[in-house]
């Protein structure tokens, strides 16, 4: 038995309820990225829901995981494994990704980068032979946000798992994708029910969104967003252009909506038109900052 071929559904838009209030927090959080290999996508058309739902919601999920110093982790299946190392996933879905090695490697768009971590999946479960556990450990920290695929196995499984170890899973309900919405649905139900917080994308963006202060002056603005652009301050200057350096959307909102909730009359369009250090300070400093 091999995974089936996957029909296209709508990523769900109404989640359930849920029995805690669990929501992220920078300083406790982790992100993990499950499983999202080529081999796996490639059961799905790729150009149908929900894949680019799917992807579109890690890619903001870990943009604004950067933005507040959330670290990264992605588990990932060998494309090599012996047959005592597959064990008895052999016996419910064959070979595997063994038998296209070539597939192993996560999709580009959302291609691990060097800060990440990747860890060797070896089970359903992303602690199963892995130190994802002491790793959060050693960071303090006890929430786990998970999103990926598939929502029912590996995802709920996770879940699960982290639950038992008190860790609060968080599970991104519109940032999971399965075999069908049926599938789907079932998984968003027993987390919320047993083990989890289910959310939305924007619930978690929101969550994280950085209340922020505004900046001292002009060097302590190209600080904080050198910081956000993993940058050292002395690689950027006050006149560069913040797009060209790699300032996304999602980036530029964080900022905007931080320095907004810290009282400062500015916009997402302006600052957008006028993306220079040297053009920001010019219109925080003009509200008496």
């Amino acid at each position: 038995m091999t995974i089936p071929r996957i029909a296209t559904y709508p990523m769900p838009t109404t989640l359930p309820e849920n029995r805690v209030d669990w929501l992220p927090e920078p300083n406790r959080a982790v992100l993990l990225i499950h499983d999202m290999q080529q081999y796996f996508l490639d059961f799905y058309d790729h150009t149908a829901a929900p894949i680019p739902s799917l992807i579109a919601h890690i890619q903001a999920l870990r943009q604004a995981c950067d933005a507040v110093g959330i670290p990264v982790v992605y588990t990932a299946q060998p494309g090599e494994q012996s047959p005592e190392e597959r064990g008895l996933l052999t016996e419910w879905w064959g070979p595997g990704i063994t038998a296209q090695p070539q597939l192993a490697p996560v999709v580009a768009a959302l291609a691990p980068r060097e800060q990440d971590v990747v860890l060797t999946k070896w089970r359903y479960s992303a602690f199963a032979r892995s130190d994802l556990e002491q790793r959060m450990r050693a960071q303090g920290r006890d929430q786990l946000i998970i999103c990926g695929i598939y929502a029912h196995i590996g995802c709920q499984v996770t879940a699960a798992d982290a639950f038992m170890r008190d860790i609060r899973p968080i599970y991104v309900g519109d940032a999971v994708a399965d075999f069908s919405a049926e599938e789907h649905a079932g998984a968003l139900a027993y987390v919320s029910r047993r083990c989890g917080a289910v959310r939305s994308t924007q619930d978690v963006l929101a969550a994280l969104r950085p209340q922020g202060k505004l900046p001292a002056d002009q060097a302590a603005l190209l600080a904080e967003v050198a910081r956000m652009l993993q940058m050292q301050p002395s690689d950027l200057y006050a006149d560069d252009n913040l797009i060209h350096a790699g300032l996304d959307s999602i980036r530029l909102m964080s900022l905007v909506e931080g320095w907004r909730a810290a009282g400062a009359q500015v916009g997402f369009a302006e600052m957008a038109e006028q993306p220079t250090i040297a053009q920001w300070w010019a219109l925080l400093s003009r509200q008496g900052n």
